[in-house]
């Protein structure tokens, strides 16, 4: 039989079959990984048109967490997870009325409960993304106290997602140190003995350990990041 109409055999040079299915899928991975950044920035300009300092601030917990993440060897879904927690942690807050988010006394007992349902509508809007329903979890948890007195689930040590243990720190941290129009933020050494002295009740001692061991290093760009100088804060 003649060879003329043989199909030639593959050659190491020759593309293989699966190629453009292989191609098909790389752009949809990045399509899907582009739409999912756009999203979190979306959000997050969101959090900005909201209040700025809010915006400002879930960024900067954002870079403290994967570090804090990375330091405790997390895989690359829950560092993933991370960042979205700790970008969009907040993310709720746009359903409570700006006379609440800017009181500057102490909230009363039916403000400060309806200021705690910001976790339960973070985790509602962000559930219903797909690709976020973990994030969404530990969003929902990020106020979890590792003795279990937290909200809004009252979840304790192990059970409170390792996630949320991370963004619960170093949003409990910044929010002491940072500035506010109605508050100077708290000397650094003063932040530190109250993580220090809530490790294991508030919060995960394992995670105040990671996040001390470089916020104690680089003291001057925390504080420079939270809108409170360095001779203020020593």
């Amino acid at each position: 039989m003649s060879s003329i109409n043989q199909v030639p055999a593959p050659t190491e040079s020759s593309p293989s079959l699966g190629a453009p299915e292989s191609l098909r899928i790389k752009q949809l991975e990045e399509q899907v990984a582009a739409l999912r950044n756009s999203v979190i920035c979306a959000f997050n300009q969101l959090l900005d048109l909201k209040d700025l300092n809010t915006g400002v601030h879930s960024t900067r917990l954002a870079e403290w967490g994967m570090r804090v993440g990375q330091e405790l060897g997390l895989e690359e879904a829950d560092l993933q997870n991370l960042e979205v927690a700790a970008l969009l942690h907040d993310i709720g807050k746009v359903g409570i009325p700006d006379s609440i988010l800017r009181k500057p006394e102490r909230l009363d007992a039916e403000e400060y409960a309806l200021m705690k349902k910001h976790c339960e509508y973070g985790w509602a809007v962000l559930r219903m993304l797909p690709g976020f329903e973990r994030a969404a979890l530990d969003v929902l948890h990020h106020h979890e106290s590792f003795d279990g007195k937290g909200y809004p689930a009252g979840l304790k040590g192990p059970e409170i997602p390792i996630v949320s243990r991370i963004v619960c720190v170093i949003d409990a941290f910044d929010a002491m140190v940072s500035s506010r129009p109605y508050r100077k933020g708290l000397p650094f050494g003063e932040a530190v003995r109250r993580l220090n002295e809530a490790s294991g009740t508030q919060f995960d001692s394992v995670v105040v350990r990671s996040f001390l061991s470089f916020a104690e290093a680089e003291i001057s760009t925390v504080f420079a990041a939270a809108g409170t100088s360095v001779s203020s804060a020593l």
